[in-house]
């Protein structure tokens, strides 16, 4: 939970700089990092689409987003809606697609450590010059675990207003099968591998 609630937190509150009120769009919101960033969002005050598959398009709904786009039907790029942040845990488009759908001043923030989305980081490299003179702005960010951000995730965590969404839980000796669908790259929220059960242990 730390790493990919940390990294929405400060992907959308210190990179993105989102306010209350603001649009933020969400691709892979389905994911680890995603299904945070929905609920941090919201939280924050912010109005919240999300991006995903069908089959998770009511389960994003129910812990918040405002409006759902089915990538598998859909195209964000087509849409007439412009967004003041993006956070972006998949890193699929070129980066002239993300500039499309933002407003003259939006922030595009990418997260997470996918082929596709390291792809993305080395052509934002030389984006990076440009973005400094440039109104809308694009970065990435690795998150960075700090006890007051801790708290934070804490406090909201025992209110309730942020769970995390659980795919699949795994014993420790099927860890190498959790590692292979978390490869997949369609996971629905985090996967947990449980080190150990009552069954594991042996009455004395």
């Amino acid at each position: 939970v730390p790493i990919a609630a940390i990294t929405a937190l400060q992907g959308l509150r210190d990179k993105g700089q989102l306010e209350k009120g603001q649009h933020v769009l969400i691709i892979g919101a389905s994911g680890g990092v995603g299904t945070f960033a929905v609920q941090i969002a919201k939280t924050l005050g912010a109005k919240v689409t999300a991006v995903c598959s069908t089959r998770n398009a009511d389960m994003v709904r129910s812990i918040g987003a405002d409006h759902v786009i089915d990538y598998t039907s859909d195209d964000f790029v087509e849409a007439e809606e412009r967004y003041d942040l993006i956070l972006d845990a998949i890193g699929n488009r070129p980066l002239s697609a993300y500039r499309r759908v933002m407003t003259p001043t939006g922030r595009y923030v990418a997260v997470g450590g996918s082929k596709k989305m390291r792809s993305l980081l080395s052509r934002m490299a030389w984006m990076a010059l440009r973005s400094r003179f440039a109104k809308q702005k694009m970065t990435s960010m690795l998150a960075n675990q700090t006890p007051d951000d801790m708290k934070v995730l804490t406090d909201w965590l025992q209110s309730g207003a942020v769970i995390p969404v659980i795919d699949r839980t795994y014993p420790l000796n099927e860890a190498a099968q959790a590692l292979a669908y978390q490869g997949e790259g369609h996971t629905r929220g985090k996967i947990v591998i449980e080190v150990s059960s009552d069954s594991d242990v042996e009455n004395p």
